[in-house]
């Protein structure tokens, strides 16, 4: 028997925020909003077929290097067409290693994050 991942949950300070920020950046069309029993209101942005990411509101702020990351290649611009968009919505460049082919980005909350190449 296979399991097949739902979500990337991701814990964050302003869900809504970043929820709005990933939705943009992907191109994700839908959004949803719940409650869990302990009245903590989480934001899921949705695209049919794909894995949604799941914002988690915490406490505490981030600290230290993620475990988990994102590896993004855009579909339609070339990457730093991308990068450049990313920017403009508030994400910022963290490496830009001229012996790798990827740039280290992270997200309004400090999320680190990876674009690749076109593909």
């Amino acid at each position: 028997m296979r399991t097949r991942m739902l979500a990337v949950a991701v814990d964050c300070r302003e869900a809504e925020a970043l929820a709005a920020f990933w939705k943009e950046a992907l191109g994700y069309p839908e959004t949803e909003r719940w409650t869990d029993g302990h009245g903590v209101t989480y934001v899921e942005v949705k695209s049919p077929g794909l894995p949604s990411l799941l914002f988690q509101p915490v406490p505490e702020e981030k600290s230290g290097k993620n475990r988990l990351h994102l590896d993004l290649a855009p579909t339609e611009l070339e990457q730093r067409e991308e990068v450049a968009r990313l920017v403009s919505l508030g994400a910022k460049i963290i490496d830009d290693p001229e012996s790798d082919h990827w740039v280290v980005m992270s997200d309004p909350e400090g999320n680190e994050f990876c674009v690749l190449p076109r593909h």
